[in-house]
């Protein structure tokens, strides 16, 4: 194994050796923010040159979710808890070399499109082997994004000593009951994988539940401070 890959396994197995690791699984209805990047997307591109994705969005429901439970973005210290009141995003990019997390940082000072252009470039320098030491430092949160590789359902492994990962998946159309009415809509799996230590399951399954109803209405996620 190179380094790089001697250096994931070695993270990943002290993960899985050290956190109390439990996922808690929702479904999406992806109609609505669909409908609102599928209206923008040609004019963002033209006029910033900005390619508007999914990720972006998720990290800005991420980030307000995030505010009202505080310990899904906290860490273990020795045997104190440490809080945040910012979000340095941790995001998850494959690379020919192997998956590293570069970080957005001040993630829930920034607006949907300064988040998508900082993925964008930071993606592009994993994948062009120039990120830094200081890219990838720190990191309180973490979204992994299966599904653009077609997964549909996974749980993603915890960053430590971050407490939570966010696991994004493919979108499929799936029969779903609307109102009392079952319709064709395009579904996402999303996944929280969370350390039981700092986490119990009401938090767990609360943070799932605020980042499904930012997205699925993305009017109050975008009019909310």
């Amino acid at each position: 194994m190179n380094r790089m890959r001697l250096r994931i396994a070695e993270r990943l197995k002290e993960s899985q050796n050290a956190a109390a690791s439990l996922t808690t699984f929702n479904e999406i209805d992806m109609t609505e923010i669909m409908a609102l990047r599928s209206a923008n997307k040609d004019d963002i591109l033209k006029r910033t040159g900005v390619k508007l994705g999914f990720m972006s969005a998720f990290a800005k429901a991420s980030c307000l979710a995030l505010k009202e439970i505080k310990a899904a973005n906290a860490s273990i210290e020795g045997d104190e808890i440490v809080y945040r009141d910012y979000v340095d995003l941790s995001v998850a990019v494959a690379t020919p070399k192997g998956l590293v997390t570069p970080v957005v940082r001040n993630c829930e000072s920034m607006e949907m499109l300064e988040i998508e252009k900082e993925i964008a470039d930071l993606g592009k320098k994993a994948r062009d082997g120039k990120l830094t030491l200081e890219d990838m430092a720190g990191g309180s949160f973490t979204i992994s994004n299966g599904g653009v590789f077609g997964s549909l359902y996974g749980t993603p492994i915890i960053n430590l000593p971050q407490s939570a990962v966010l696991g994004m998946h493919a979108i499929k159309e799936k029969p779903y009951v609307v109102n009392g009415k079952i319709e064709i809509r395009p579904i996402m799996v999303v996944a929280l994988t969370y350390d039981h230590r700092l986490l119990d399951g009401r938090e767990a399954v609360t943070f799932l539940v605020r980042v499904k109803e930012y997205i699925e209405q993305p009017a109050k996620m975008l009019l909310t401070l």
